[in-house]
């Protein structure tokens, strides 16, 4: 039944495939904002406004699929996860828009190793959400997706430490509480991109399994 349903609503996938597409966007640009921090290399403003834009372009894309299952008798999988999976993703980009702000908001003028690790990181899980999401209607890649769910929750459990590790160092004697307390929270925003990644791939890994 799974596969008989597919061809009928490849609209879904295609949404989710943008969906994610989205997703990579707005965290290869943190990536390159996050790295630009303190070389003056990069237009600082410009890269937030673009992260900005993905989000925007996201939240239509949501929108819409949202709107296509309101209006959908069959669904080519179980409509609650479709749009657990859209809410999911949306989110994703959401966390990086707030990456983003935050350095305007906190006035962030210089990166960090750490910083720069954490959004190399969710810059790779991203890429893994987008090549998962892209290779759920193809039931003979269950094994591939599979392996990029596990990948993705192998990146948030480095990021954690990495998080862990930079916020621990940020109180040693001698640094201002002020300074400290504002890499904390841009350090959190970092993770949570990860953590929203996660929850995307265990609905993904959820999807397979009911539909296996």
């Amino acid at each position: 039944m799974f596969s008989s349903l597919m061809p009928q609503r490849k609209e879904f996938f295609e949404l989710l495939a943008a969906h994610s597409d989205r997703v990579v966007a707005g965290a290869n640009t943190t990536l390159r904002l996050v790295n630009s921090l303190g070389s003056g290399t990069e237009d600082i403003p410009a890269l937030i406004e673009e992260v900005n834009r993905n989000e925007k372009s996201a939240d239509k894309i949501k929108a819409e699929l949202i709107t296509l299952l309101h209006k959908s008798f069959t669904t080519p999988i179980n409509r609650d996860q479709i749009h657990t999976l859209t809410i999911e993703l949306d989110n994703v980009v959401n966390s990086l828009q707030d990456v983003a702000n935050a350095v305007l908001m906190y006035h962030i003028t210089l990166s960090t190793a750490e910083a720069r690790e954490l959004a190399a990181l969710a810059a790779d899980a991203c890429t893994r959400l987008n090549l998962a999401v892209m290779s759920l209607p193809h039931k003979n890649r269950n094994e591939e997706t599979v392996n990029l769910c596990k990948e993705i929750d192998a990146i948030e459990s480095r990021a954690d430490l990495i998080q862990r590790k930079a916020i621990g160092q940020l109180f040693e004697e001698g640094r201002s509480i002020w300074a400290a307390m504002k890499m904390r929270e841009f350090y959190s925003l970092q993770e949570n991109v990860l953590d929203r990644c996660e929850d995307a791939a265990k609905t993904i890994e959820e999807i397979l399994i009911e539909n296996s």
